[in-house]
């Protein structure tokens, strides 16, 4: 399993979600003091839910 790190920004295409106020609150806190925006945290967080359910897949299928 890939472990989460909080990525540097990348260029991206815009994107409306909306996000419960604790889930806010808690990205909020993890990227604070760092570069990277609450976007780029939503989307590396993506990445590895994608990489996962790659993986288990994987792991089914053998």
């Amino acid at each position: 399993m890939r472990k989460f790190h909080i990525p540097v920004p990348t260029s991206a295409t815009t994107k409306s979600i909306r996000f419960p106020d604790d889930v806010i609150a808690e990205v909020e806190n993890c990227i604070k003091g760092t570069e990277c925006s609450f976007s780029a945290f939503v989307v590396e967080a993506v990445r590895v839910a994608l990489d996962n359910l790659k993986e288990d897949d994987s792991t089914d299928n053998a």
